[in-house]
């Protein structure tokens, strides 16, 4: 007996997995072409999670190839998500960012150089309070990850402090000028207060008010990442070898960190709020899908529309003289994004890039195109850009995935009520005309147990097609049509999360 299904169902799915084979090919190429030791690019279409692939390996020494759970320490991408947590408590009406932001952190933070400048939050979360990476920011960060208890933030930034240096402010550029300069240590001070506005560990404030908003596995805390075996080591290439740079833990779990004497709000940099968060290309994605819905995922409220349009419309703009612009990426900033229109030139995009340990990691998303991008790797051999200041890797990688984004199939849009379900995903079926034999396609964001059923038109279920525990990733069922008779059928995938239904139609 043979089964046909619906033609234009045919078209749509054998259209949208061709298409997405020619995307994999045109990465497979440009990993080839830069030497990349592993990378992961996730895409968003339509709110959706269109695409999630791992090339490459994410640990050289013992063989083990990238995959959808790969989680990279994203270096200052992790200044987005910063900015997110920062957000969440503006939009609880807990600062301003015309505050001094001496008045929440507990001490005076002044430029030695101009003291009677006031440093507000907006400019810390800007880059633009005259802040530095001066002579003690590396030794104080050192510091704060080895020492117990740690050193306290004012220890940096206040005089008399064991740690400070007048090198850390500008001597030239006052806070009221708002000059543009990029430096990590802003972030630092803006993890500290995050934790003096809500009371939490700025690693636990993450996770509990994003990380599991969004039903992933993410964290600025190590010990938080329930596979250790999913971190990528990241590696430069040096000489004729790759060297591991960091996160090279060979399956053993770090031992955690005695935290006991830490007093929340009183050092932010333990966790990383500039650089440290460890999350898959996917994770990042789906806060991206967030952001171009209005602060929102899945029914469950990340930000508010009003916070999300603040933190990227743009606080400052570069015009010619009034900042460091980096190499021309930082044309324009808001608080912990972006927006720039050069790395896919005719696109206005709004989003973050990272470098750091050989990775480099990219997340942005267009609201006028409705799309965002995801791109990370572990290292590879690039070079400087053809036409911006991103790396050559990063401008093909982009464009790239520009080129294919309107033959991406659109995954299943999740039925209404179920807004916990988080990044899972019911693919469209791949069927053969010729024989009732079909290919049923779903995505995991992490190790479940799920079912997956068969109900006829009348909501009467027909039979168990798929269940167990699955790993994260993506899977393919195969289903026999033979014994049903024509007519409509509904897949529907069950997850810890809630469900997501596709339709089929059989006609024989």
């Amino acid at each position: 007996m043979k089964y046909i299904h619906l033609l234009l169902l045919l078209i749509l799915s054998f259209s949208g997995n061709a298409q997405t084979l020619q995307l994999d090919t045109k990465l497979n190429n440009i990993r080839s072409k830069y030497s990349a030791v592993g990378f992961s690019v996730s895409v968003i279409k339509n709110d959706e999670l269109v695409y999630t692939r791992g090339f490459g390996l994410k640990d050289i020494g013992r063989n083990l190839v990238t995959d959808d759970s790969t989680k990279y320490r994203i270096a200052s991408v992790s200044k987005f998500v910063t900015a997110t947590a920062l957000m969440q408590l503006y939009d609880r009406s807990l600062f301003s960012f015309d505050d001094d932001i001496s008045s929440h952190l507990g001490f005076t933070l002044r430029n030695p150089y101009f003291p009677d400048d006031v440093i507000t939050v907006g400019m810390v979360a800007s880059h633009t309070a005259s802040l530095r990476d001066g002579s003690t920011y590396d030794t104080f960060l050192s510091a704060s990850y080895s020492n117990n208890p740690p050193p306290v933030l004012s220890s940096l930034l206040v005089a008399g402090g064991s740690y400070y240096s007048a090198s850390n402010f500008s001597s030239s550029k006052r806070p009221a000028e708002r000059y543009f300069n990029y430096a990590n240590i802003n972030y630092g001070i803006i993890g500290t207060l995050i934790e003096r506005l809500s009371g939490e560990r700025f690693d636990i404030y993450c996770r509990r008010h994003i990380f599991d908003k969004l039903s992933i596995n993410a964290s600025f805390n190590i010990q938080d990442i329930r596979a250790i075996n999913d971190i990528a080591v990241l590696y430069r290439y040096s000489g004729s070898t790759w060297s591991a740079q960091t996160d090279n833990y060979n399956g053993v779990r770090p031992a955690p960190r005695d935290l006991s004497s830490y007093v929340t709000g009183t050092n932010g940099f333990l966790f990383g709020p500039q650089g440290g968060l460890r999350i898959s290309s996917a994770g990042m994605a789906l806060l991206l899908k967030a952001f171009l819905n209005n602060g929102s995922y899945n029914g469950v409220t990340i930000i508010t529309d009003s916070a999300s349009v603040k933190m990227r419309t743009p606080v400052w703009i570069y015009n010619g003289s009034n900042g460091n612009n980096y190499y021309g990426i930082f044309n324009s900033y808001g608080f912990g994004s972006h927006k720039t229109s050069d790395l896919l030139q005719g696109q206005t995009l709004y989003g973050h890039p990272g470098e750091a340990y050989g990775l480099i990691s990219d997340a942005y998303f267009s609201t006028i195109g409705d799309y965002g991008i995801v791109f990370i790797t572990n290292g590879g051999r690039w070079g400087t850009g053809i036409y911006s200041g991103w790396y050559n890797i990063e401008e093909e990688i982009y464009n790239a995935v520009l080129s294919e984004l309107g033959n991406l199939p659109t995954e299943v849009k999740q039925l209404s009520g179920e807004g916990a379900l988080s990044g899972y995903s019911l693919g469209r079926n791949y069927p053969n005309p010729f024989n009732p034999a079909t290919t049923i396609t779903f995505y995991l964001p992490e190790t479940a147990r799920i079912r997956l059923n068969l109900y006829n038109s009348s909501g009467e279920f027909v039979r168990d097609i798929a269940s167990g525990e699955f790993t994260a990733g993506s899977h393919k069922v195969s289903f026999m049509g033979e014994g049903l008779t024509s007519g409509v059928y509904f897949f529907t995938l069950f997850t810890p999360h809630g469900r997501i239904t596709r339709k089929m139609v059989l006609m024989k």
